[in-house]
């Protein structure tokens, strides 16, 4: 189906260790397309694009590997131990993600597409979305779960982490569908059938 016009736009987020990559490709196996702000958020530092650039001529070649490409360790540290440098890579990052995100989404041959994004309630991105679907579990559930998941990761830094995003209320409150993954795998893909044919319905009255 080709068309002009923008397509529906689904904002799929949620906390730490809740289930949306599972949520994602259970969409993505339906044949929708996903836009995820993670693998966005890699390509537009990629050597050779503007931030790239930017980002070495700020922080010199300490964050940038053998291999020519961005160092993210030692810049998460750069920016880890001080404010203002966080603020300048965000204030460079930011608007070069969304700007991307939505080139992305405006290119989607499809009648809706879901756009990942974790921090889409912390930082203002349901603007770029026409509904918000929350992937949701306990909290006790969303620990064990990113403990099994990041070995690195102990529970005192999973729960940094969770207090660093949004509440389980707040996301909730700001979602106009549910996913209820506090259960099986199967039962995250019954749900995930049942939204793609709402999806698919809403989307052509778009």
């Amino acid at each position: 189906m080709s068309k002009k016009s923008t397509p529906f736009v689904v904002g799929l987020t949620g906390g730490i260790g809740s289930g949306k990559s599972a949520a994602t490709d259970a969409f993505a196996e339906l044949g929708v397309p996903v836009i995820d702000a993670d693998v966005v958020a890699r390509h537009v530092v990629e050597p050779g694009t503007s931030a790239f650039q930017k980002i070495t001529e700020h922080f010199g070649n300490q964050v940038i590997t053998a291999d020519g490409t961005l160092d993210r360790a030692a810049l998460r540290e750069k920016v880890f131990t001080d404010p203002a440098e966080k603020t300048w890579l965000n204030n460079l990052l930011h608007p070069a993600i969304r700007q991307q995100m939505r080139r992305d989404t405006e290119a989607v041959d499809y009648p809706y597409c879901i756009l990942s994004v974790p921090l889409l309630i912390e930082n203002n991105l349901t603007t770029m979305t026409d509904r918000v679907l929350v992937v949701d579990c306990p909290e006790s559930l969303q620990i064990s779960r990113a403990c099994a998941r990041d070995k690195q990761s102990n529970e005192a830094t999973i729960k940094r982490i969770m207090q660093a995003q949004a509440s389980r209320e707040t996301r909730l409150a700001a979602a106009d569908d549910i996913i209820d993954n506090s259960g099986t795998l199967a039962s995250l893909k019954e749900q995930v059938n049942t939204l793609h044919a709402r999806y698919l319905t809403i989307a052509q009255g778009h």
